[in-house]
């Protein structure tokens, strides 16, 4: 004869067997879905710089000593001054969202190969006000050395002069403050006085790299 009640007691087991089952199905389905839409946000949101084409409009930039350079497409201007080294690129958002450029970097040297190593972004210089380039659109950013005593205005100075190779790190990140990228830029002189600018790497510091 049947125990009823062991027969019953394994029905509820079974019962919520099933439903945990279900429950924990539910919640993977829910935390994937989560995790594509936040993926699908920062896609909306992500910047990424690129130079920009040498058919460009020409970019005039002003810095706050109401020194004034004017940067064609593609190019770079690089000036030694007495006081002030001055630095300006033309650049474009080739990404989907607000770009906020927020800190830089020269090297004077170019990377290859192995040397392409993610920088320190903490070592990086502040801009003294941020930067922003909408998406698809172009823009620029700007660098200034004023500190004669500094180490690094001879240094760079100097690559100026001598009119070779080097590079620029920028770091900036989306509208949210997220997504922080350092795109580097090799800056190659053309010409008696130009600079063409070639992007070299980008890294992402909040996911995984593109390599």
């Amino acid at each position: 004869m049947a125990d009823w009640t062991t027969v019953a007691d394994l029905g509820t087991a079974a019962g919520t067997l099933v439903l945990a089952a279900a429950t924990f199905a539910s919640v993977r389905s829910s935390n994937r879905s989560a995790r594509l839409a936040e993926r699908s946000l920062q896609v909306r949101l992500r910047p990424l710089l690129l130079p920009s084409r040498l058919e460009d409009p020409t970019e005039k930039v002003g810095f706050q000593d109401e020194h004034w350079v004017r940067v064609e497409g593609g190019h770079t201007i690089a000036e030694v001054g007495d006081n002030a080294i001055y630095l300006a690129t033309a650049l474009r958002n080739a990404g989907d969202g607000l770009a906020v450029l927020n800190g830089w970097t020269v090297w004077p040297r170019v990377f290859t190969g192995p040397d392409q190593q993610l920088p320190d972004a903490s070592a990086f210089r502040r801009l003294t006000r941020d930067l922003y380039i909408a998406a698809g659109t172009l823009g620029f950013w700007q660098g200034t050395y004023r500190d004669p005593s500094d180490p690094a205005f001879s240094v760079v100075a100097e690559v100026i002069k001598a009119r070779v190779q080097f590079t620029i790190d920028v770091l900036y990140g989306d509208g949210e403050g997220g997504q922080r990228t350092i795109s580097r830029f090799g800056i190659i002189p053309a010409g008696d006085n130009g600079w063409i600018t070639a992007v070299s790497h980008h890294w992402f510091l909040d996911r995984p790299s593109p390599r």
